[in-house]
């Protein structure tokens, strides 16, 4: 513990945006890293608990007392040390992670939380900075073949740690780049993809060999899942040519909103919408690209890719943003003898939303209207929630004028074909089928193949998608060897 009335000397320090009027003119990150200075006075406020809940709190379980002490001692490249023990990609969830680690911060009992995901962010930035990060190459080789299907950050932590491991791994990606919805997804203003590209670097150096454009049998018939694939390979031509295969494709499904208008021009799903843009922001051309410039938009989501539409909306100069949620408005603050330290419902705020958006809470849509094939408005109805039940509000019905409509209210389950090509039991959502446990973990219902990430737990948040690439490469491991040395 560096100081030891640190927390009571100390307020929180948040890192600094860039000003709206500026930022909403690229698609650059714009967040303002701490400096030395604020990292150690933020590493300060750390107590040191007896039971560290944030470590907890976190998926990958972050030895976060730990590197907090070392950055407020400035001991950066130990700091970083301690980081990359537990974490492949920090630099992915030093950016976009909701930190589920501060809000299980016992500072955050009564005061504001440790800046954790701050810290985070400054140790990695500067591992980097400094060529701390380099491959680490296996020195023996196993003469195991593994094949890892989807190169988001699951199937990415999977081979990182496989290769590591000896084994001699490939990866396959759909796309014509690699990172999955990290790279096709999440916007570049709050990742830029550069920090995905040195990522592959380095894993090539340590072994990794990457195919892109080729998907894992077919997808289904009118599938609206980006699909830029030169080559197809039957699964069973996995299964026979490699020892072992990870299924890591990731949760790509949107869930739809069949109302009357749902097949009008201009009615479009979030997963349609944001890759384009990444496209474009990586130098491609895109014929007819959905552009919000001009437009009322409405967002029918409340959630963070609901937030990614508002964001990218404003940068393409939308004339209005609206964002639906079903739900009723969260509080401003939430209880915290009630909740603590587990994820505390309350309104949360982005960056996208402070850059100018309308929010309306409890309201379902009915119905979209329009004229020419073209939508033009939403039908909607206020709804209230009483025991669990949503029901509609009597005379509160309305009109909204709108010509772009994003859907963006989450992912329902894999692309289905993926799993019925490898003959994989789904569970009740159409996941793949597979337990966590410590013994024969993450592995799905037939022989030599195993699943982990959003394809196996569903729609989830990139720190569990690590931890589950890495828990997953551990499986693994001990499937091809009897034991394994990897950490899980």
């Amino acid at each position: 513990m560096g100081k030891i009335t640190g927390f009571m000397e100390f307020e929180r320090i948040e890192e600094g945006y860039r000003p709206i009027k500026e930022r909403v003119k690229h698609h650059k990150e714009f967040i303002l890293a701490l400096t030395d200075e604020q990292a150690k006075v933020q590493g300060a406020r750390c107590m040191d608990c007896g039971i560290p809940f944030c470590n907890n709190g976190c998926p990958v379980n972050n030895i976060i007392p730990d590197f907090n002490d070392l950055v407020y001692r400035q001991d950066w490249e130990n700091a970083w040390a301690v980081l990359d023990s537990t974490n492949n990609f920090p630099e992915f969830t030093g950016r976009i992670c909701p930190a589920p680690c501060e809000e299980a911060c016992t500072l955050n009992v009564n005061d504001e939380p440790v800046g954790i995901k701050s810290l985070e962010h400054a140790i990695i930035d500067r591992a980097w900075e400094n060529g701390w990060v380099k491959p680490r190459a296996a020195r023996i080789k196993t003469g195991k073949k593994v094949a890892v299907v989807g190169s988001g950050p699951a199937g990415l932590a999977a081979a990182q740690q496989l290769a590591r491991a000896g084994h001699e791994v490939t990866l396959f990606e759909k796309n014509d780049r690699l990172g999955g919805l990290l790279r096709y997804g999440i916007p570049d203003f709050k990742m830029e993809k550069g920090h995905i590209d040195r990522r592959v670097e380095q894993m090539k150096a340590e072994g990794v060999n990457f195919r892109t454009g080729v998907i894992i049998g077919k997808l289904p018939e009118g599938s609206k899942v980006t699909n830029l694939a030169k080559e197809s390979i039957d699964p069973k031509e996995l299964q026979k040519d490699f020892d072992a295969v990870l299924l890591a494709g990731g949760a790509e499904q949107s869930r739809d909103l069949p109302v009357p208008g749902r097949n009008l021009d201009g009615v479009h799903f979030a997963m349609e919408f944001l890759p384009q843009q990444n496209r474009v922001n990586a130098g491609d051309k895109i014929k007819g690209q959905i552009s919000a410039a001009g437009k009322h938009v409405i967002v029918i989501g409340g959630g963070d890719t609901g937030s990614d539409c508002v964001g990218t909306s404003n940068r393409h100069g939308a004339a209005s943003v609206t964002q639906f949620e079903l739900m009723p408005e969260p509080p401003e603050q939430e209880n915290k003898e009630l909740t603590w330290p587990y994820w505390p419902y309350k309104l949360r705020t982005s960056s996208s939303h402070e850059e100018g958006c309308e929010r309306e809470f409890a309201i379902a849509t009915k119905e979209f209207i329009g004229e020419k094939g073209k939508v033009t408005g939403l039908k909607t109805v206020r709804v209230e929630w009483k025991d669990g039940k949503m029901t509609e509000v009597a005379g509160s019905e309305q009109t909204l004028k709108a010509d772009l409509v994003l859907l963006a209210m989450g992912f329902v389950s894999p692309v289905a074909t993926i799993l019925e090509g490898f003959g994989v039991d789904k569970d009740a959502r159409g996941n793949a089928k597979a337990s966590t446990d410590f013994i024969g973990g993450y592995a799905t219902s037939i022989p030599k193949v195993f699943a982990a990430g959003d394809i196996r737990r569903g729609q989830s948040l990139v720190v569990w998608a690590i931890r589950e690439g890495r828990q997953a490469a551990r499986a693994v491991d001990e499937f091809l060897m009897g034991f394994s040395d990897l950490p899980r």
